[in-house]
């Protein structure tokens, strides 16, 4: 509608313009006749009185009617002349007017009529049948209004059909996005053109589609979430109820009994709330913003081996900083929220502390390079059986534990929060197979 809103008005603007145009130049070509027909009136009557010289005008083939006016009106013939007589061709007469044109009906048909100058106190009134002049502008009137009709239906046509052709991906984004509203079903996808015919609505459809694909991904990891957590609760929660409801019959156990059912209902309470917890770590995207300041990481990792170590006595951990030469202090400070980043070097370690074997060490190196280098980097290595290949990419998924491990202590969520604390503080976790067995933890910020 807009397009041909548009092309209409400017449609009847170049035909009002053309009109005007076309009307002018036909009325040139008459003003020219009554001009020659004046300059030959002028000629074969150099000085004739006032009175009518010619009157065969009322005919269309006629020539030229031709009146001198006298610039008295008492002067006038007593037999009023053909042509209309009115008070600028008595100032054309005195000379204080220049020539001009007046269209006139004469005998009832259009006519156009040039007053000049003629000799003193006269002026020469010359005159022309319009007929052919006012038909050739109506005809060009109707052309012109018919072409742009026709210009405006043809611009309403092709821009229909442009805008629905080039507006395609959006009616099928929009029809998606309905489908999508009302099935809750992302998995749906605009259909794009082949490629080479690329626009901005084909590159909209596209990142609409890559938007989808990422709502999906976080459908699915949700769904995945919530199906891991119901699976990895069932167990503790149903070794709770038995163990209450065995508490609720005391008076039949003996001491013994109660007392082995009250620690299990301890210790499985316990684990229950670290899942709990664990969960709703994972569930936070990022770090709140007012608990961010600027954390040593030397003095965190130290601190974060010294408490492990009391954690796991059976256990050496072995822990180096490795600076450049020259480096200052603050080289190996980074912002952060220090409780996080010693959940993340806790959740390490205890994983590394897990799967070492008996009197072997956990190594712990913090390394900082030169000024332009990357940022500190913090490695944990132990020298346990290693992370299979068709393992590792899988780690740090929420739940998920090695075949290795699934007699382990743990619900597999420690090497999940790690990496998402290591991502909500700018840095990168990865895990790869440490040279001469084992496995190491590499942190970059």
């Amino acid at each position: 509608m807009a397009v041909t809103a548009a092309v209409a008005f400017v449609a009847v603007g170049v035909c009002a313009a053309a009109f005007f145009v076309v009307r002018g130049a036909l009325y040139r070509q008459l003003d020219l006749s009554l001009t020659q027909s004046a300059r030959l009136a002028a000629q074969r009557n150099p000085d004739a009185g006032p009175g009518t010289l010619a009157g065969e005008c009322r005919f269309l083939a006629a020539p030229a009617c031709a009146e001198v006016v006298p610039a008295d009106p008492a002067a006038d013939p007593r037999t009023p002349g053909l042509l209309p007589v009115d008070p600028a061709a008595r100032e054309v007469a005195r000379g204080e007017r220049a020539p001009y044109y007046t269209n006139f009906t004469f005998a009832g048909h259009p006519a156009r009529m040039l007053t000049t100058d003629y000799a003193d106190g006269r002026a020469l009134q010359v005159a022309l049948r319009a007929d052919r002049v006012e038909e050739g502008i109506e005809e060009a009137a109707w052309w012109l209004v018919l072409t742009a009709a026709a210009g405006v239906l043809l611009a309403a046509v092709l821009g229909h059909w442009v805008s629905r052709t080039g507006l395609a991906p959006v009616t099928r984004l929009t029809a998606t996005a309905e489908r999508i509203a009302a099935t809750r079903d992302p998995r749906h996808r605009i259909e794009l053109p082949p490629p080479g015919r690329e626009d901005e609505i084909t590159r909209l459809a596209g990142s609409f589609n890559t938007m989808l694909g990422e709502l999906e991904e976080s459908v699915t990891a949700q769904r995945r979430l919530v199906a891991d957590a119901s699976h990895e609760l069932r167990t503790p929660l149903t070794a709770l109820r038995t163990n209450a409801e065995l508490l609720a019959r005391a008076d039949r156990l003996t001491p013994a009994q109660r007392e082995r059912a009250s620690g299990a209902l301890g210790r499985q309470l316990r684990e229950v709330t670290g899942l709990v917890n664990d969960l709703i770590e994972l569930a936070r995207d990022e770090e709140p913003q007012p608990l961010v300041e600027q954390v040593r990481l030397d003095t965190l990792v130290e601190h974060g081996v010294r408490a492990a170590r009391a954690h796991w006595p059976d256990v050496p951990f072995r822990w180096r900083a490795e600076l450049a030469v020259g480096e200052a202090a603050e080289a190996v400070v980074v912002p952060g929220v220090p409780a996080r980043l010693s959940r993340l070097l806790g959740n390490l370690l205890d994983n590394a502390a897990k799967f070492s074997p008996a009197g072997l060490p956990v190594e712990v190196e913090l390394t900082v390079r030169g000024a332009g280098a990357a940022g500190p980097e913090l490695t944990v290595r132990d020298h346990g059986p290693g992370i299979a290949a068709e393992d590792l990419p899988y780690v740090f998924d929420r739940f998920y534990r090695a075949d290795a491990a699934r007699a382990l202590p743990g619900s597999g969520l420690g090497l999940a929060m790690a990496r998402q604390i290591a991502r909500a503080h700018g840095a990168e976790l990865t895990a790869e197979a440490a040279p001469g067995g084992g496995a190491l933890f590499r942190l970059t910020f």
